[in-house]
């Protein structure tokens, strides 16, 4: 077998070498994740790509990480977090605060890993959070929901749709001059010229 192996590398067959990546058909498939957006599509990648073995649980996703891997909007990468903390594919082990603690992240579709430094209560959610991303109903169009609920407001001003006046609310401007615009030798355009 070992020398079955060996021989289709030497003639250019399998993989390259090193980790990868491994995102199962379930996961690519499922709903929610045709409704991602493609930076969080990019940014499960690479969350993903940081788990081994026995660390899912302690990813990273913070700006300083993602901008050695090319990321440059720290608004982007907070939507995109956001909307997989929402469609159920990550879920936060760890809350990060200031100065410099940076959030952790579990994958949903791995088994969490018992790590030392989860925030209380991890393990209680993540029964719920476990495979998040095909129980959700995450869409990108939220219905908004006044909090009073909904209900037919009138479109029209609160003293009503009654004709305007023309004239000021103080009443009508009082000539304050008693002489006239023109002069008392009349209008230099009426005056006859000299010939």
């Amino acid at each position: 077998m070992a020398k079955d192996k060996a021989q289709r590398a030497s003639k250019g067959g399998g993989r390259d070498g090193g980790g990868f990546v491994a995102l199962p058909w379930t996961v690519l498939d499922c709903p929610a994740y045709g409704l991602l957006s493609h930076p969080a599509r990019s940014l499960l990648i690479e969350i993903a790509r940081q788990w081994v073995i026995d660390n899912n649980g302690r990813l990273l996703a913070s700006g300083k990480y993602l901008s050695k891997r090319g990321w440059r909007s720290a608004d982007v990468i907070h939507r995109a977090k956001k909307e997989l903390i929402e469609g159920g594919f990550i879920y936060e082990t760890v809350k990060g605060h200031r100065p410099n603690k940076a959030s952790w992240y579990a994958l949903t579709w791995q088994n969490l890993d018992k790590l030392p430094g989860y925030d209380a209560g991890v393990f209680e959610g993540w029964r719920d959070a476990r495979s998040g991303y095909a129980k959700s109903n995450y869409s990108k169009t939220k219905k908004v929901i006044p909090p009073k609920g909904v209900s037919a407001h009138e479109i029209a001003p609160s003293h009503g749709v009654a004709a305007p006046t023309l004239t000021p609310p103080s009443g009508a401007i009082v000539y304050a001059f008693h002489n006239f615009s023109t002069p008392s030798s009349g209008n230099h355009l009426e005056v006859p010229s000299p010939s």
